[in-house]
């Protein structure tokens, strides 16, 4: 007897939908990668916003972007996050607790990755003023490096982060799930802009930030949707049959 196919549950997304957001990630990452490797994009940019007769990004510490760009979307979010945590309890709601818990464990999961890095940020590279040396994402880590500890960035993967909302309206809004998506993109891509001017990160660092979220996303809800997938066919068939007389 054949195996039964996994399908998606009720209110979830199939196995083929998960094997298709992995295929985007892997030919993302090969594009990001390229990017990093093959041009000075990150350099170009930075240097937009440096300074070389002062030898310092002067935005660096400008209170509008400390406020307008840093602080104040980071608070927002944490406050939205968790109006939906509470909203998700009271409805008893699992997936929009589940989304609630994706987007925290993404942030998270960048947050360790940038504790752990080599990379140094831009204000701290001798090419900007600082004293560390720059080295290739994935290469060898240069003998001065630097503090570290900036790769990826930590400050966009909040607004990327909103990409746990698409996973959790995909399935019976589609339209709106696309807006979340565009949504996250949007405040990810432009809170690491702000911290870009600033003279905190490179592009590379931003763009490998939502690569990062869209990963943790895909495995979680993957393992969320497919779980219950698993369990509904696993029901199924241990119900008993009933016959005629």
């Amino acid at each position: 007897m054949a195996a039964p196919r996994l399908a998606a549950s009720p209110d979830g997304l199939s196995a083929a939908f998960y094997a298709r957001q992995l295929l985007w990630l892997l030919l993302l990452g090969a594009v990001l990668w390229w990017l990093e490797a093959a041009t000075r994009l990150d350099v170009t940019l930075a240097q937009w916003f440096f300074d070389p007769l002062s030898q310092r990004f002067p935005l660096q510490h400008s209170l509008w972007l400390e406020w307008l760009n840093h602080r104040l979307p980071k608070y927002a979010l944490i406050a939205a996050s968790g109006g939906l945590a509470l909203r998700a309890v009271r409805r008893r709601e699992a997936r929009l607790g589940y989304a609630v818990l994706v987007m925290w464990l993404a942030t998270l999961a960048v947050s360790l990755l940038k504790a752990h890095s080599a990379h140094s940020c831009p204000w701290d590279l001798q090419a900007f003023g600082g004293s560390g040396e720059w080295f290739a994402l994935f290469g060898a880590v240069a003998a001065n490096p630097g503090p570290g500890q900036c790769f990826p960035g930590g400050h966009a993967s909040g607004g990327f982060a909103l990409l746990a909302l698409f996973f959790y309206w995909r399935p019976h809004a589609p339209r709106r799930a696309r807006q979340a998506a565009v949504a996250a993109l949007a405040l990810g891509l432009l809170m690491g802009l702000g911290q870009m001017a600033r003279g905190a990160h490179f592009l590379s660092h931003n763009l490998w930030s939502g690569w990062v979220v869209w990963l943790v996303s895909v495995l979680l809800f993957a393992a969320f949707d497919l779980g219950r997938a698993a369990s509904t066919t696993k029901s199924a068939g241990q119900l008993p049959s009933i016959s005629g007389a």
